[in-house]
């Protein structure tokens, strides 16, 4: 059995901790089925990502981006449980099967117990904000310790554990701070944040999605997610902004010509990121969120219920 995840070329800790969740909580799955799949954390219930030959086993994975694939073929399909009751509406299965994201598992890993606290407020944002925004800096302005959500997910899911409190774009930054029991509050740069798959998971441990608005906070990324900035409407620019094309994003990669102008240019650029860093400071005054104690508990029992039905069908 081998586990499948979605790749982001730029890196995302939600979906690569995929790579070494499931050797703790199936211990030897590599070496059972080597036809199976395992389709795990990520929003990946998608007819373009996941391969139409070969069995999958599902196993809280979510809905919410493209079409579904036909997964009516029992004998291709083994779905145990997905990541709420939204993506099981979806998928036309009982909505009981919508049982919660796997990712909340990680906090039972003995490496993340007992971490003492660094941060007294920490920011994990979506991480396509994270390719042309200015958040360390913004981050910086207003005393808020920056999680970037591309770095190696151990040390990103380290960082979000030693925090006393989060402000979460990423949808992963909050199950896992809700995980380890560290108070969150949701924010939204543009309307590319996913309300569907949020609402998914929050519906799972009796919370509820109400997102604080933070302005992007660049142009840059402005043109990226195809949203507003300084009372400018950009149309989305996708594609790789690595390699920019076109005058609209040229500015994603600048030459400088002198360490003058690019003094001048980087404060320019923090000025206009003003509202950014505003918002951010008022979302992290803004009454957090956390799930009950016995809510969480709850659906954890109800997985490893669901995983001790795969150890006996599959071992």
């Amino acid at each position: 059995m081998k586990p499948y995840y979605w790749e982001s070329q730029h890196g995302n800790f939600g979906d690569d901790l995929n790579l070494w969740l499931w050797d703790f909580l199936l211990p030897g799955f590599r070496d059972v089925h080597p036809d199976t799949l395992l389709v795990g954390v990520g929003t990946v219930l998608n007819e373009v990502l996941l391969p139409e030959e070969g069995r999958k086993l599902v196993l809280g994975s979510g809905f919410g981006y493209g079409a579904l694939p036909d997964m009516s073929d029992t004998a291709t399909w083994d779905i145990r449980c997905v990541r709420g009751p939204l993506t099981a509406q979806k998928i036309g299965i009982d909505e009981k099967l919508g049982i919660i994201d796997p990712a909340v598992m990680v906090a039972d890993m003995p490496e993340f117990r007992h971490l003492p606290k660094a941060h007294r407020k920490s920011f994990v944002p979506h991480w396509e904000s994270t390719i042309a925004g200015l958040w360390p800096e913004v981050c910086a302005t207003v005393g808020v310790n920056y999680i970037d959500p591309r770095g190696d997910a151990k040390e990103v899911i380290a960082e979000i554990a030693r925090s006393e409190m989060i402000i979460a774009e990423s949808m992963h930054g909050a199950i896992l701070a809700d995980a380890f029991r560290v108070p969150w509050v949701a924010v939204s740069t543009s309307p590319n944040i996913n309300s569907f798959k949020w609402n998914d998971w929050t519906d799972t441990v009796g919370v509820t999605y109400r997102p604080c608005h933070v302005p992007v906070s660049s142009r840059a990324e402005a043109i990226i997610k195809g949203t507003r900035f300084w009372g400018v409407e950009f149309e989305p620019q996708r594609g790789d902004v690595d390699e920019p094309q076109g005058a609209a994003q040229g500015e994603l990669l600048v030459r400088e010509r002198s360490p003058r102008r690019k003094t001048l240019r980087s404060a320019a650029k923090q000025m206009l990121a003003a509202p950014s860093a505003l918002a951010l400071w008022q979302a992290g005054r803004t009454e957090p969120q956390l799930s009950a104690d016995g809510a969480l508990s709850e659906r954890k029992e109800r997985f490893l219920t669901t995983l001790d039905g795969v150890r006996r069908d599959y071992f």
